[in-house]
């Protein structure tokens, strides 16, 4: 069913009404419009394990995914996205940022956000305040390290490692680096190779443009890795290995922590399987409509794509009026 611009609410068990009540599916053979409101097409995939979108109860704080959720395919941080995280401050309601980027490349995003929070890099690897300090830092095993060098290259990957603040890499020239180094915005350091840094690495990407690899290198990993650390897709070409206690489900429960805010009262934004942990920590989750079918069925709630304000439109149609809160002027 060819739904154009319209929101599209998948596979999920109940529906908030224009009226603000939540309507109950009901089970018929095939997928249905089950309720309309002014601006919302809820289409419902019946005959399948849904998950059930919470009653409107309290958000205290979002936490957002950066790349894919945030901010454009082109990086960009729109105007309308700034003015629905100042909506969510003048509701009383906190935002936050996580990402598998480091620290200093999330830096750009601290004051048009006016991020008071810590910042959650690394995938939950590391936690800075705003003024970069470091909070928390989550250590890679050092033979975990070596073994997951190993996999990435016996997979004739790129590799990256990452080490507090630094980003080392054997070529500049290497498959997105130049991208990389675009988006965060500071250069890598160029090693001949990571042996003098595996004992503090916060995290190993491996890079590649085939995907189907990616994904492959993703499962030696994991077998290779078992509970030593954690190895999931960030990109469809990025193979993120951390800390075990380094992803973003972690993120949530250090933040509820940190800030002192329940895990119920957390609604959380993404768009990557990296993202599945968040979701199933927090209150209230949404992905991204250029998530994978897979992410989206494992969310609440499912918004418009990155390209289309899909972010600012998350805010706008699920958090602020569950606060009862006034829409940014830009919606």
């Amino acid at each position: 069913m060819a739904m154009g611009n319209r929101h599209e609410l998948r596979a999920h068990a109940a529906i908030q009404t224009s009226s603000g009540r939540l309507g109950r599916r009901r089970h018929v053979g095939a997928a249905r419009i089950v309720s309309v409101s002014k601006d919302l097409d809820v289409l419902e995939h019946c005959g399948r394990d849904v998950r059930t979108v919470p009653a409107a109860s309290k958000t205290s704080l979002v936490l957002a995914d950066v790349d894919g959720t945030l901010v454009t395919a082109e990086k960009v941080l729109t105007s309308r996205a700034v003015a629905a995280v100042e909506a969510l401050h003048a509701a009383g309601i906190a935002f936050a940022i996580t990402s598998g980027r480091p620290p200093r490349g999330m830096a750009m995003l601290i004051e048009p956000l006016a991020l008071r929070t810590p910042i959650a890099g690394f995938n939950g690897g590391i936690f800075v305040r705003p003024d970069m300090t470091i909070m928390e830092e989550h250590v890679l095993a050092a033979d975990a390290a070596k073994r997951a060098l190993e996999v990435i290259l016996k997979n004739e990957m790129d590799v990256w490692v990452y080490s507090g603040q630094d980003w080392l890499v054997r070529d500049a020239g290497a498959p997105h680096v130049a991208q990389e180094q675009w988006t965060v915005k500071f250069a890598p350091t160029v090693v001949e190779n990571f042996e003098g840094v595996l004992g503090r690495a916060v995290k190993i990407v491996g890079v590649s443009d085939d995907r189907d690899l990616v994904a492959r290198c993703e499962k030696d990993a994991r077998d290779a890795l078992g509970a030593q650390a954690s190895a999931v897709r960030s990109q469809p070409y990025y193979l993120d290995v951390t800390h075990p206690d380094a992803n973003k489900g972690t993120v949530v429960i250090t933040l509820s922590k940190l800030l002192s805010i329940p895990a119920s009262e957390i609604a959380t934004i993404g768009d990557m399987p990296n993202d599945v942990l968040m979701f199933r920590n927090s209150g209230l989750s949404i992905a991204m409509g250029n998530a994978s079918p897979e992410v989206q069925a494992q969310a609440h709630l499912v918004t418009d794509s990155y390209d289309d304000e899909g972010f600012a439109k998350a805010i706008e149609r699920f958090i602020l009026p569950r606060a009862g809160a006034a829409l940014p002027r830009a919606s």
